[in-house]
């Protein structure tokens, strides 16, 4: 009995400082980019009134065959370029203003690719029990913006998040009673 509880003493030991029996996850929106700034560096290679839809298929950015990519409705490409019906035409880009003024021939496709990696820190047993659990997320997120008419790029822009870095806490003074204790809440609060 005495060799029984020293094992398993031994094993509770080894358990609580294995930060690697905590879960990890990662989750990436497809895209021919390892990085953020790899897509930042393709798309920078775009050139307005020369690039091609075929061209830019090279870049990485197929607006037929890329996952991730969406078709913006022409509304919605007025509301994004030009937001304030009270500055003249004559100051916008000069890509945006001939897409307004093409109306139903401009395109515009916005791409978005990213990628995370979330692990989980601290004590097995505070993780696993539910008191304590901190979560680190690192990775990248990068949308672009191309419009485009009659097969050639009139406008591009991107913007995103190079570098993401964020720290989830979350504490449970009740541990794996806390959810009991969320819903006996709501329950009452009826």
């Amino acid at each position: 009995m005495a060799i029984y509880r020293a094992c398993l003493l031994s094993m509770l030991m080894l358990l609580t400082a294995c930060s690697s029996l905590l879960p990890r996850g990662s989750s990436e929106t497809l895209s021919g980019f390892g990085s953020f700034e790899e897509a930042r560096d393709a798309i920078e290679r775009v050139k307005p009134y020369q690039t091609t839809t075929d061209q830019l298929k090279d870049l990485g950015f197929d607006v037929r065959a890329t996952a991730n990519v969406r078709q913006i409705p022409y509304p919605e490409v007025i509301a994004r370029l030009a937001p304030n019906p009270s500055v003249p035409l004559d100051l916008l880009d000069a890509g945006i203003r001939d897409c307004i003024e093409s109306r139903q021939a401009c395109r515009a496709y916005e791409f978005s690719f990213a990628r995370q990696i979330s692990h989980r820190e601290g004590s097995f047993w505070a993780d696993f029990l539910n008191f304590r659990r901190r979560t680190e997320i690192t990775g990248w997120r990068f949308q672009g913006l191309v419009v485009v008419r009659d097969g050639v790029v009139l406008f591009r822009n991107y913007g995103g998040e190079p570098q993401i870095k964020q720290t989830e806490r979350q504490s449970n003074p009740l541990g794996p009673l806390q959810p009991a204790g969320e819903a006996a809440g709501a329950l009452i609060g009826r």
